[in-house]
């Protein structure tokens, strides 16, 4: 017989899911700031 892993299963997929959820959210806040950059220099550009 085989041992129940189901729980290590479980264990690993809310890790995996975990970390990418944190690499969206951190590619998100990252383009957030591009964005906000970007707008910044678009501002002194058109004051200069």
């Amino acid at each position: 017989m085989t041992p129940d892993t189901t729980a290590y299963m479980i264990a690993g997929f809310v890790v995996i899911i975990g970390g990418i959820l944190v690499y969206v959210l951190s590619l998100y806040l990252r383009q957030a700031k591009v964005k906000k950059d970007a707008l910044t220099l678009h501002d002194y550009e058109q004051d200069v």
